[in-house]
């Protein structure tokens, strides 16, 4: 299948659009909304900060005919706006032949739905959806240095087809096993990156070893409380891209988190912040204790000064109560 069409043109957006032009030749449009920046940007001057657009590439701001014309269709965008935006979708015409491919990690917060639930919601067969998620940095595999990224499915003929078409030397592709779990898990380590930028930004970086571990160890347990397998959180779609993510700087929410210790304001979309409050109801919903993630959520939205009144950082004594909880087995 060599028409697609990718719907957002943000920092991920426009590098699979990237990707998928000049490594593997498919005939490629790039929809994004009249008048959003990140479209504007590469209207007018046809590049960003991360991409130069192919001149193969279609960019536009019709909706309706990039839908029409695509066989595959990939959404990214930001998490929280998926329910809205795939009825803007079914709007342009019968869209019940075509495959959805999701590139974006996050839970919504409403209903603590995956995202690929969602469009099930919205009347998308089951079948027809896949997400692509994973390690990697856009500025390090435009500079050719190689990962290794995971699609999943609930139509396991459909995963293995899209990880071998889109497979290069650029992207290692591995066919997920558990989408429940690769959904969790790709979400949940926005939340752990945060975490490990309050450590940064504190001067504590050596706990990003035991957040790593214990973080993995949370999210198991709610994707085993979701019905998934718990094992999914030590694959590439959470600690695999986990571990890029704590010790990245390219990483938004790492440094969303670093930033936020020291008082200083990310203006970039941090997908961790709205994920941590998902992630907390789901939690409290099906009675797991997700302690790393409530000490986010808690930094997060806070509505206290930086500081307290006896001058200590509240964001660190937020991550430091974690070790006055009592002593337990460690499995």
């Amino acid at each position: 299948m060599n028409k697609i069409s990718v719907l957002g043109c943000g920092r991920w957006g426009s590098f699979i659009a990237w990707y998928l032009a000049t490594k593997k030749g498919k005939e490629v449009w790039s929809w994004g909304p009249e008048g959003d920046y990140s479209y504007e940007v590469l209207k007018n001057t046809g590049r960003n900060e991360y991409v130069t657009l192919d001149k193969s590439i279609v960019l536009t701001c019709d909706l309706a005919k990039a839908v029409t014309r695509a066989e595959i269709i990939i959404i990214s965008i930001s998490s929280q706006g998926v329910r809205g935006f795939i009825e803007k979708i079914k709007a342009c015409g019968d869209v019940s032949e075509k495959y959805f491919v999701l590139c974006m990690k996050g839970i919504e917060v409403e209903t603590g739905e995956r995202l690929s639930q969602i469009l099930i919601d919205a009347g998308i067969a089951k079948d027809r959806i896949a997400v692509w998620v994973g390690p990697g940095h856009i500025q390090d595999f435009t500079a050719g240095i190689p990962n290794c990224m995971v699609i999943d499915s609930y139509n396991v003929e459909l995963k293995k087809m899209l990880a071998d078409d889109f497979k290069s030397d650029l992207i290692r592709f591995y066919y997920g096993n558990d989408i429940i779990g690769t959904e969790i898990g790709a979400a949940a380590k926005n939340v752990m990156g945060i975490a490990a930028g309050v450590l940064d930004g504190g001067g504590i970086s050596t706990l990003k070893g035991p957040l790593m571990s214990r973080g993995a160890r949370e999210v198991a347990r709610l994707i085993k409380a979701l019905g998934g397998n718990e094992l999914s959180a030590y694959g590439l779609a959470h600690l695999g891209d986990y571990e890029t993510t704590l010790f990245s700087h390219h990483s938004h929410n790492r440094m969303y988190g670093e930033m936020l210790v020291k008082g200083q304001k990310f203006e970039k979309l941090a997908e961790g912040v709205m994920t941590a409050a998902a992630m907390k109801k789901l939690g409290e919903k099906l009675g797991v204790e997700l302690p790393i993630t409530d000490a986010v959520y808690d930094i997060c939205f806070t509505d206290s000064p930086l500081n307290n009144k006896d001058g200590k950082n509240l964001c660190m004594d937020i991550i430091l109560k974690l070790f006055s909880r009592d002593t337990k087995f460690e499995f």
